[in-house]
């Protein structure tokens, strides 16, 4: 191996290396593997578009730099991912400022597929933030998905005539095949800029695009799921509890008005709840809630029995997923039982293996198996709170990374254990 190839064989192994931590070790939940090649590639093949190495025979000589300017690396754009975020005038901005020294050109700008979302260099008095894009070389980048050299200042398409851009590279920016916007680069002279390097960077681009997409998708998958377990709650719980409220209010008009007071603490938990997660002492108090007025419905046939570590008080923990599993265990276990029994609700904090166990037990009649797979399956069917549901909640926001374990036989109860990475 010649010499001008060993630091460029370290720099991949280093660059690969760097992409299974931050993708597998340091994401949460780690990045599909699919994804994790793909980044890997595209700052392989950036590396060696910018090395002048024997893969790739001696670089062609470059213009003298201009005064004021300050080299970086690839490595820089690859750790500020900039836009991360999506296809935003914000994002876009702090990518042209990282971008602009990084190639060697004189103007970058960033469009969608209809506007000049950021721009930096000369030329910016008049290719400012919000116009409309003027070029046929832009609208043809974005039609055909294919990267435009533009030789000559009259395809430039720039009204103004005193424009200082010559020359320039307009590259698409993707999601999958979808062309979102493209990447410009100017030269004020007669060469254009590097054609290998501004692809090399708008795939970059385009996969931090993408990774902002599937983040946004599985928001959202998670987002509904989550709306579909309020609505699952809310109806059977609510008709039951009114018709305690409606008895209580005839014989202890006191209690109905306590009753009324938690049933509107809890459909305002359930229902104004932001976020995914919250400390384990908000589910608790929540849980609390829940039973007092499953209490007041069972009487003393319904005993619950609580065993929590004071250190799971702060640990986070996702949103409706402790009171549903209790739910089911009032439901389908005790509920049948003519004298009523006991759940019990413990929590854990195992700081070794940085995890948070919760287990929900109860001593009643058990699930029926045909009962249990509804309850597992996707549809949630016969009024319970669909563990389907749960598990999927969880595989979006920590993938293989917890367990959802269920067990149950008939007349002695059911148990289930959860098990989730610390935050």
């Amino acid at each position: 191996m010649s010499r001008g190839t060993l630091p460029l064989a370290g720099a991949m192994v280093l660059a690969w290396s760097l992409v299974y931590l931050v993708t597998q070790l340091a994401a949460d939940p780690p990045l599909e593997a699919g994804v994790t090649i793909l980044i890997g590639l595209a700052l392989t093949i950036a590396l060696i578009v910018g090395y002048p190495s024997a893969l790739r025979g001696p670089r062609k000589p470059r213009p003298p730099r201009q005064p004021g300017r300050h080299g970086s690396t690839i490595a820089a754009m690859g750790r500020s991912m900039p836009l991360r975020s999506g296809l935003t005038p914000e994002t876009a901005q702090r990518a042209v400022k990282l971008l602009h020294p990084l190639l060697g050109a004189d103007a970058v700008a960033i469009t969608d597929q209809e506007r000049v979302l950021a721009f930096v260099g000369p030329g910016s008095d008049h290719h400012t933030v919000g116009d409309a894009l003027r070029t046929e070389s832009a609208a043809r980048v974005l039609a055909k998905g294919k990267t435009s050299v533009v030789r000559s200042k009259a395809k430039l398409g720039c009204p103004e005539p005193s424009c200082p851009l010559r020359r320039a590279v307009i590259s698409p920016l993707s999601i999958g095949k979808r062309v979102v916007g493209t990447l410009k680069v100017y030269r004020l002279d007669d060469i254009p800029p590097q054609r290998e390097l501004v692809e090399g960077l708008a795939g970059i681009l385009s996969l931090h695009l993408e990774l902002a997409e599937m983040d946004r998708e599985r928001k959202l998958a998670v987002d509904a799921r989550l709306d579909a377990l309020r609505a699952q709650i809310n109806p059977h719980f609510l008709f039951n509890t009114l018709n305690t409220i409606a008895s209580k209010a005839r014989t202890d008009p006191e209690e109905a008005r306590r009753l009324l007071l938690r049933l509107s603490d809890f459909f305002r938990y359930a229902v104004r709840q932001d976020g995914q997660t919250v400390e384990f002492g908000q589910e608790y108090y929540f849980v609390r809630t829940y039973v007092s007025l499953e209490q007041a419905r069972y009487g003393d046939r319904l005993k619950v029995r609580y065993d929590i570590d004071p250190q799971v008080l702060t640990a986070n923990v996702p949103v409706l997923t402790i009171q549903p599993l209790v739910e089911n265990a009032v439901k389908h276990g005790l509920a049948d039982k003519v004298d009523g029994g006991t759940v019990q609700l413990k929590a854990r904090v195992d700081p070794l293996t940085r995890t948070t166990s919760i287990r929900v037990s109860d001593d009643g009649v058990g699930i029926p198996p045909d009962v249990l797979d509804k309850l597992t399956s996707r549809d949630a069917a016969n009024g319970g709170v669909g563990l389907s549901n749960i598990s999927q909640r969880l595989e979006v926001l920590y993938g293989e990374r917890y367990r959802l374990d269920i067990q149950s036989n008939d007349g002695a109860g059911t148990v289930v254990e959860l098990q989730i990475p610390l935050r």
